[in-house]
């Protein structure tokens, strides 16, 4: 849906980030364009990089907690060779190995180590809050401390190329185009460093595209330009239906629903996380789980 004037319907925006702004940035636009307080975001990408960010407007604020849940996919590029101190580009260089001799096998074996549910520990310089205090604003005022590592899924990590370059201090590198499919909360320049430090050279992130959250891919996202031009919302019904399952109720059990009543659920839902309700005319209802087959109400749209 597009619309130019009048109310700002309820539903997505499908951003493609620019570079250099950060996700609060793109928020702080998007309010001008829609013109509407209410938007935010599923989930944040660090200023550097690129891509799907999903923005909710109106009432599809209400949905953006459970999507930031879902899984994400990159394209990016590591840099073998060169520790900073932010895990990517955005920082300055802290070490530097000659990569030059670095094998495709030992790669391989380095990302495979990377692969599956790991323990990971995010970069110092992110938003994770240490004690309520952001990591960030610990690292930039010297303080010294530890990160927790924590359970993230890489369900896919690939290796497309490999280039021998030369850094600007004339380091010899390595870069490598990667792609890689995991779960929210990955840090995809922690990879970076990590592989970096497996590999004994050292390892950062200098570009970063995210391709896809959840159902939402590239192909319907738009730039700040674009929906600056033309405000495109996916409506809230369709952004529910493509990312949970979704159940139909029939004007009984939706007015039930609707007046607080936990309904039964068919067994074919339990153990599903969110299940996006609709009623008789295919409007979304609301957002439920399955507590001992009865349905739980996690947001209310009707």
């Amino acid at each position: 849906m597009s619309t130019n004037a009048g109310k700002t319907p309820d539903g997505l925006v499908i951003v493609d980030k620019p570079s250099g702004f950060t996700s609060h940035d793109v928020v702080a636009k998007m309010r001008g364009i829609a013109r509407t307080r209410r938007v935010g975001h599923a989930g944040t990408l660090d200023p550097m990089a690129t891509g799907v960010l999903v923005l909710g407007v109106e009432k599809a604020t209400k949905l953006l907690g459970h999507l930031a849940l879902t899984e994400k996919e990159y394209l990016g590029t590591i840099r073998l060779g060169q520790n900073t101190l932010t895990d990517d580009a955005e920082g300055e260089t802290t070490s530097s190995a000659d990569a030059s001799g670095v094998t495709r096998e030992a790669v391989d074996a380095g990302v495979a180590k990377l692969t599956g549910e790991i323990m990971q520990v995010p970069s110092k310089v992110s938003a994770i809050k240490i004690k309520g205090v952001r990591s960030y604003k610990r690292a930039r005022d010297g303080e010294d401390f530890d990160i927790p590592a924590r359970p993230v899924t890489i369900s896919s990590f690939r290796v497309y190329d490999m280039r021998e370059a030369e850094a600007e201090d004339g380091t010899k590198v390595v870069d490598l185009v990667v792609s890689v499919v995991c779960s929210s909360g990955t840090y995809i320049r922690a990879l970076a460093r990590d592989l970096g430090a497996d590999l004994g050279t050292g390892g950062h992130l200098t570009a970063l595209r995210r391709t896809r959250v959840g159902p939402y891919k590239l192909d319907r996202a738009r730039t700040l330009d674009q929906l600056q031009e033309e405000l495109t919302v996916m409506p809230i019904g369709d952004a529910a239906a493509a990312a949970f399952p979704r159940w139909d109720l029939d004007a009984r059990r939706a007015s039930l629903l609707g007046n607080g009543v936990r309904i039964e659920m068919p067994e074919e839902y339990a153990d599903r996380g969110p299940i996006a309700v609709f009623g008789p005319q295919g409007q979304l209802l609301g957002l439920v789980e399955s507590k001992g087959g009865k349905a739980k109400s996690l947001a209310v749209f009707a």
